[in-house]
């Protein structure tokens, strides 16, 4: 067996996921039920972007499940600067038994997997954001029931990692995935590509737009995130003032007035009031901002735990 990491959202099969979404909605209601990291084992969580929803519920999880979270700061750490991310990775591997990182480059975390021999879970790059989709994907199943068949709309930044991982963990998922978003900000196209293939595979379907209304109309739940990513900040005047590219895709309730009537509002946060979304969205009825970010502790104790249990299942004679 091939020692198993979740490094993008196709690193799932659709059953794996589906497993993995069933597990969530398990342990939400039986929080410490799996003891997977019973001793307790350590998860080291490394962090080198800004975080609060990610470390906290990280630490959470691995607490839940008997383990420890040893959270490195990245900063200090400095992987890739101080010393290469390949030995870190072999010291990392020899002290815990799962690694956690929040990084830039899709590259770095690739170069961990490489080199930890123990599972290894991307906690965001500048690519891809695949526990938030897990999160998300259980937050719409709670509320609107089995994913396949689903249409789920995003509307703002389609270059951003947000945009990437609804398109793959959506069609993943057997979901009608809508990108809304200028000609500019477009999606990777190989990511793209790789959306097709698994919407063809799955019974989804994929619509990249520069219209928000074609994007949102009859949508089950509609997305959005902030115009000013992680690493954008010194383009802040330009993503967010009056001639902004993303002026026309501002989540409002007009907007939302052309999805289902009972469509759910998703934003991973944190979020900007009066930019990508309006606050009588985000605040309103229709918003499960918070339930999606408390899913973020089961969706991310169910992979871990699956991946830990994987990699033990590899390991027996």
């Amino acid at each position: 067996m091939t020692l198993r990491h979740f490094l993008r959202d196709d690193d799932l099969t659709h059953e794996e996921q589906t497993l993995i979404l069933e597990r969530a909605t398990h342990l939400k209601s039986a929080p410490f039920e799996n003891r997977a990291l019973a001793g307790p084992e350590v998860v080291a969580v490394l962090f080198d972007k800004p975080t609060l929803r990610t470390q906290l519920s990280f630490s959470a999880a691995i607490a839940h499940l008997g383990g420890y979270p040893m959270v490195v700061d990245g900063n200090l750490a400095q992987v890739g600067v101080r010393e290469t991310i390949a030995d870190v990775a072999r010291v990392l591997g020899r002290q815990a038994v799962a690694v956690v990182w929040r990084t830039y480059g899709q590259d770095r975390i690739e170069e961990m997997a490489e080199y930890a021999q123990v599972p290894v879970i991307n906690a965001l790059t500048d690519d891809f954001h695949p526990c938030q989709i897990l999160a998300d994907l259980q937050t719409i199943q709670e509320n609107r029931g089995a994913l396949p068949g689903q249409t789920l709309a995003y509307v703002g930044d389609g270059a951003n990692n947000m945009a990437h991982s609804y398109l793959l963990g959506g069609t993943l998922a057997g979901m009608h995935v809508r990108i809304g978003t200028p000609q500019s900000h477009q999606p990777k196209p190989e990511i793209l590509a790789r959306a097709q293939e698994l919407a063809a595979q799955h019974g989804g379907s994929v619509l990249v737009t520069d219209d928000p209304m074609e994007a949102v109309t009859g949508a089950d739940a509609v997305a959005t995130d902030t115009w000013v990513s992680m690493g954008q900040e010194t383009e802040k005047a330009q993503r967010q003032g009056e001639a902004s590219p993303f002026a026309r895709f501002q989540v409002t309730s007009a907007l939302m007035s052309h999805a289902a009537a009972d469509a759910l509002f998703l934003h991973c946060l944190p979020a900007y009031r009066g930019f990508e979304v309006s606050a009588e969205v985000i605040d309103g009825p229709q918003s499960v901002v918070f339930e999606e970010s408390e899913n973020r502790l089961h969706a991310q104790k169910a992979v871990l735990s699956w991946l830990v249990e994987q990699h033990r299942a590899e390991d027996r004679p």
